[in-house]
Order: C-alpha cells, then sequence, then structure tokens
C-alpha cells in the first residue's frame, strides 16, 4: 500500500512537470515581435520613439525608420509613436502569437502647428516660422525637462550640430561650438537683446532658472549681417517667460551621485499695474575631489557658483515694449592636484588653477513713441577675473557697451524694409604684456570703437511659376 502510494506521487510530479514544461514552451511559443517602418509624406522619420503603455516597453527607430520590438506577449496591445514635429500616433494590434513578425506601416501627420510657432531671432523681429526667411530650430522647456542638467549649457550637447566643449579639463572653461566654428564666433542672446561679449557661450548659458526659460531659438550658420562678427557661426536665442505667464514660485533641485549640487528658484511678480517682472536666483556647488583615474589630478572641476537674473517689463498706454533685464555672476573654481589648497595659490610646490569670476549684465529694448517702427536697444556687461595657472597670475578686467537703433517699414505688400545703425564700446586690460606699454613698465588699454550699418529686404514672391 505504501510504495502503491509513492508511486501515484510519483507519477502525479512527472504529470505535473511535463505540464509545466508543455505550458512553458506554449507561452514562449505565443511570444510576437513587431516589425515596421516610420514615414511621413513618403519619407522616412529617424528615431521617433516607440512605446507600449501597458507593457512599458519602447524602442526607437533608427535613421532609415526601421524599427523592431520582440519578446511581446500575445494579446491586444496599444502602441503609441511620436517625434518631434509630428502629430502623435496611437494604435491597437493584436499578436496572434505567431513566429512570424507582425509588420507595421506607421505613417505621421506634421504638427503644423509647431511648424507655425513666432520666432524672432533670424530678422529681429516676431514672425511665423514658416515664413522666417533663415531657418530657426525651437527648443521648447518640455525638451530641457526630459534632458535634466545643471544649466542650459549642458542641455544643448543633445542638439545636432552645437557642441559644448571643455577648453579646460582642470579649470572646467568651456564655449559652445557651432558647426565646428571657435565659441566666440557664437551670439547669445536673452530676450532677442545680445549679451555682446567674446565670453558670452562660456556664461550666457548659465544661471538662468530653467522653469522662467520658455523657449530657446537657434540659428545655425551665418547671423553676421544683424548681429555682427559675433554671430559668424550661429545665434542662440533663450527666451524668457513673461511675468504674467511665470510660476508665483518655482523651485528646482538637481544632484548627483558625485556631489553635485544645483538649486533654481524662479518667481513672477507684479509691483503695479503697469511694472512686472519675474527674479530667478540660480546656485551650483561642486565640493567632492574625485581622481577615478588615478592621476594625481581632480576628475572634474569644484565649483562655487552663484547667478541672480531680473527682468522688468513696463506696460506703456501706446502699447509699445519696453523691457530691461540684468544679471550677475559670481564663480569660485579651481582644479588641480589632489593635495591643492588655497595656501598653495601661485605656488610652485603643489600645481593648481584657480579661478574668481564677477561678471555683470544689463540689456534691454525701448520702442520709440512715434507712428514709425523704431526701436532702441543696449546693453552692457562688465567682466573681472582674478586667476593663477600654477605660477602665472591672470588678472583682467572687460567692459563692453553696445547700442542699436532698427527701422522696420514694409513698402507696398511684396518688401519688408529692416534697416539699423548700432555702435559697441569695448574696454579691456589685463597684468600681461597684451595691455602693456612698448617699453613694458607702463600700461595701456585696449579701447575700440567699432560703429555699423545693415539693411534688410525680405521680398515677397508670390508670382511662382511650377
Amino acid at each position: 500500500m505504501e510504495k502503491l502510494k509513492w508511486n501515484f506521487i510519483a507519477l502525479a510530479f512527472i504529470s505535473n512537470l511535463s505540464a509545466a514544461q508543455e505550458f512553458v514552451q506554449k507561452e514562449i511559443k505565443s511570444t510576437s515581435t513587431i516589425e515596421g517602418v516610420i514615414t511621413s509624406a513618403n519619407e522616412v522619420v529617424p528615431f521617433a520613439n516607440i512605446f507600449l503603455p501597458k507593457l512599458k516597453k519602447g524602442t526607437s527607430s533608427d535613421k532609415n525608420g526601421v524599427f523592431k520590438l520582440e519578446n511581446l506577449p500575445q494579446g491586444l496591445v496599444k502602441i503609441s509613436v511620436s517625434a518631434i514635429g509630428y502629430q502623435s500616433f496611437v494604435a491597437e494590434v493584436n499578436l496572434s502569437g505567431d513566429k512570424k513578425p507582425y509588420l507595421l506601416q506607421i505613417n505621421l501627420k506634421e504638427d503644423l502647428g509647431s511648424l507655425d510657432q513666432i520666432v524672432i531671432t533670424g530678422t529681429l523681429k516676431p514672425v511665423s516660422k514658416l515664413e522666417s526667411p533663415v531657418p530657426v530650430e525651437v527648443y521648447t522647456q518640455s525638451f530641457f525637462k526630459k534632458n535634466p542638467t545643471p544649466s542650459i549649457f549642458e542641455s544643448l550637447q543633445n542638439v545636432n550640430g552645437v557642441r559644448p566643449q571643455l577648453n579646460c579639463s582642470v579649470c572646467n572653461t568651456g564655449d559652445i561650438h557651432i558647426n565646428g566654428l571657435e565659441g566666440p564666433y557664437t551670439m547669445v542672446l536673452i530676450d532677442g537683446l545680445p549679451i555682446v561679449s567674446g565670453l558670452s557661450t562660456v556664461y550666457g548659458l548659465t544661471g538662468i532658472p530653467q522653469a522662467l526659460i520658455e523657449r530657446v531659438e537657434i540659428v545655425k550658420g551665418p547671423a553676421s549681417t544683424l548681429y555682427g562678427s559675433e554671430a559668424v557661426g550661429g545665434v542662440i536665442n533663450v527666451i524668457t517667460k513673461k511675468p504674467t505667464g511665470a510660476n508665483k514660485l518655482s523651485f528646482d533641485n538637481f544632484t548627483t551621485s558625485w556631489g553635485e549640487v544645483s538649486t533654481d528658484i524662479g518667481t513672477g511678480y507684479q509691483l503695479s499695474d503697469e511694472i512686472s517682472g519675474i527674479l530667478g536666483v540660480s546656485y551650483f556647488n561642486y565640493q567632492n575631489p574625485i581622481d577615478n583615474n588615478g592621476d594625481g589630478f581632480t576628475d572634474m572641476t569644484l565649483q562655487n557658483r552663484i547667478s541672480i537674473f531680473n527682468k522688468i517689463n513696463f506696460d506703456r498706454e501706446d502699447g509699445k515694449l519696453f523691457s530691461m533685464a540684468g544679471r550677475y555672476v559670481y564663480e569660485d573654481r579651481w582644479g588641480g592636484e589632489m593635495d591643492w589648497t588655497s595656501a598653495d595659490l601661485g605656488g610652485d610646490e603643489v600645481y593648481g588653477e584657480s579661478i574668481y569670476t564677477s561678471r555683470w549684465e544689463t540689456f534691454g529694448r525701448y520702442d520709440l513713441p512715434t507712428d514709425e517702427d523704431l526701436s532702441f536697444q543696449f546693453s552692457g556687461n562688465g567682466h573681472s577675473q582674478d586667476s593663477f595657472y600654477g605660477t602665472t597670475s591672470y588678472d583682467a578686467d572687460q567692459y563692453i557697451g553696445f547700442g542699436q537703433f532698427t527701422w522696420s517699414k514694409k513698402l507696398g505688400s511684396s518688401h519688408d524694409l529692416l534697416a539699423g545703425a548700432a555702435y559697441r564700446y569695448t574696454y579691456y586690460n589685463d597684468n600681461t604684456f597684451a595691455t602693456a606699454t612698448a617699453d613694458g613698465l607702463g600700461d595701456q588699454p585696449s579701447v575700440i570703437h567699432l560703429p555699423g550699418v545693415f539693411v534688410q529686404d525680405e521680398i515677397a514672391i508670390t508670382d511662382r511659376k511650377k
């Protein structure tokens, strides 16, 4: 009897094992694959996002618009496809579990709403993106939220053709290259107002809380006709929110496992019925020396940076624009040998690079109260740097003033004229031979006066031969 009992248990175990193996094989057989291509108007759409919300599984199409999703369960599956500049696509697919892949052809429609955005960078005045004679790329706040970084400077590494580059791995000095040209040939604007300075790509994109940024417009290629020699490579225009559209209070915090801490605080305020503004404070700190590669030097520069940004808008009875903004940046950073301290500043026993920076900027626009479309733009900045590179001391001051009058006039139905006159003043002085007298005993600062004029005419051609 006991022997019969154990035989029955063994038989049941073998039966259950066979059933389990059959179930597993059935499950394996039931997995499916979806293959397809993403197109729009008979052209492939590269790098589109394909996502299955219920399964929390997704992929991206390659440069040819082709994608593949494997090991999907049998049954009804919802698939979502999205790409920048196109309307989102949602469909349901019934997977039968066949070995053959389920072939899917997805045709996306262009998002005309995003293509019809208003841009100002290419023409110095608001125009539809579709009607802009200069190609302008627009990146909204959602783009930067998907790629969180301590500043817009780092975020731009995700934009094709725009490359933030560190020129000094020890002191962390960098700039932005567009189409391969050096940083001084890239102009940075804030609300269409130029930060006229060769250092604008170094400091122009740090210190503005991302919660106060509405969008970023980028022109790749020469824009020197309107903006001068600094825009030979391209233009980056940071558009901040209007005070009425800014949150009463915004707070963003960004930390990393290395010990980087970035905090942004922004607010919109109303001083009176005619005066409103936005205020932002940005703070970045990193004080954790790390040497993972074992070369005896810091892998990342230690930094302590604070920036204050304030913009004020004045509502005028005639409806014309009057806006002013200012920013102050203070930065203390150093890098070098791991045992370097402030006591070794300027010494030759322990190598280190220490940089203290104090920088202020102010800029604004005032539309003249006339029947003609006349406006005056201005900007000014002062930059002071006290630094040591080993035993080499570098102490410099730079002041730049810029003013520009523009006149816009429509002539008939086919001509849109824009003319202007600009003036730039540059003062530079340091403790090197670059600004020394011929005998090397005195000081002779560099002073440059640079006037200029420009004329632009947009001609609308309505009679086109096909």
